[in-house]
């Protein structure tokens, strides 16, 4: 495994040494190289989904009006060991490009199109009728959960949800694609982030230790402690209360707003969600006070970086001083430090044609 992480912070190096390359390649393709595969509504916000995904060095776009393939709307994020593309062609309908991780500062996304005939399938959570899709949109903006929206307008086929407007949900707090038990291993969050809920005695009684709600699951995760599990609840707009099992560092997130049956379970805690607590208040970034690390505790995968560093405090203060860290672990063993950054920006699951449909994203990530 860390023949794996030594390989990626390579990657992140080889691509910072190319310098800030920005621009879109029209009509052009890095075809192979694939390390996911997402969808997203034009390139602009494809290279962003590449800048935030930690391997990701390269990227290509399929568009609506590709006549020579079918995977409309897909994002290929990509990454090789050299940093470059090992083949590059001519491809109508197809924009190429590169992570924009090693420009300084590093740019925010800026999601301000709308797009016509298009929808975002999924990910609804509350759907309503406007008068027309701009009201959808400030109605998306207003709601803290909403992330982009779907609006039907008054051509639509279907007569009976002609100007219906569905909010839709993608994560915005990053969430650690695994969490394991090491002993030379302390993990913890960047303190810009600000997630962990205070420890206000009010706060504190939303945890129930030993004590599990079975069934209703919408979602698993992992997360490195029942405090963590409760921010994900916390953050999604079905989550009615959750279940973090111990030993094996899940997160279940529930909904179910008619009854919440206790089940007693040892080295569960359930618990609700704490969006009524305040987060925890960093007047001084790199204050120790109020500190949260996990010991015990890693965070693999999603490398942007490592490097040598005498302690953990100075790799906490080395991610929240960095704008593309999000959360690290270390490694006490052999004092190096590695920060880790995840998809946190808004992410249609899919995007497809949809005549007399209209969609876009709040307008709280727009900066015109």
């Amino acid at each position: 495994m860390k023949t794996l992480f030594i390989l990626v912070a390579l990657l992140y190096f080889c691509a910072g040494g190319f310098g800030c390359d920005s621009g879109l390649r029209l009509n052009w393709d890095f075809p192979g190289s694939d390390i996911k595969i997402l969808f997203s509504p034009d390139a602009e916000h494809c290279q962003f989904l590449c800048t935030q995904e930690a391997p990701c060095l390269f990227w290509a776009f399929i568009g609506p009006d590709c006549l020579v393939d079918s995977r409309h709307y897909q994002c290929f994020l990509k990454a090789t060991s050299s940093g470059k593309p090992e083949k590059q062609n001519p491809k109508q309908g197809t924009t190429a490009g590169y992570s924009l991780k090693s420009c300084s500062p590093l740019p925010t996304p800026s999601l301000c199109k709308v797009y016509e005939n298009v929808d975002f399938p999924g990910a609804d959570y509350r759907t309503f009728f406007t008068v027309d899709y701009k009201a959808c949109q400030k109605a998306c903006t207003d709601d803290p959960f909403c992330q982009f929206f779907t609006f039907l307008n008054g051509k639509f086929s279907n007569t009976n949800v002609r100007y219906k407007c569905h909010l839709k949900y993608s994560w915005s707090v990053p969430r650690t694609p695994a969490v394991r038990a090491l002993a030379d291993r302390i993990s913890g969050f960047s303190r810009k982030l600000q997630i962990i809920p205070s420890s206000q005695t009010v706060c504190q009684h939303t945890l129930f230790p030993n004590t599990d709600f079975p069934g209703y699951d919408i979602e698993v995760h992992q997360a490195g402690s029942p405090e963590l599990c409760q921010v994900l609840c916390s953050a999604h707009p079905l989550c009615t209360y959750f279940s973090f099992v111990s030993n094996k560092f899940k997160c279940y997130l529930k909904n179910n707003p008619n009854q919440m049956v206790p089940k007693d379970a040892s080295g569960i805690t359930s618990g609700l969600p704490s969006r009524s607590c305040p987060l925890r208040n960093e007047t001084n970034p790199f204050s120790p006070s109020h500190v949260t690390t996990y010991v015990g505790v890693d965070f693999p995968y999603s490398d942007i970086r490592f490097f040598p560093l005498n302690n953990v405090e100075s790799c906490e203060n080395a991610c929240t001083s960095d704008p593309s860290c999000q959360f690290y672990s270390y490694i006490t063993s052999s004092r190096v430090c590695y920060l880790k950054r995840v998809i946190t920006m808004p992410a249609p699951p899919r995007v497809t044609n949809l005549a007399d449909a209209v969609s876009g994203f709040t307008l709280r990530n727009c900066f015109l």
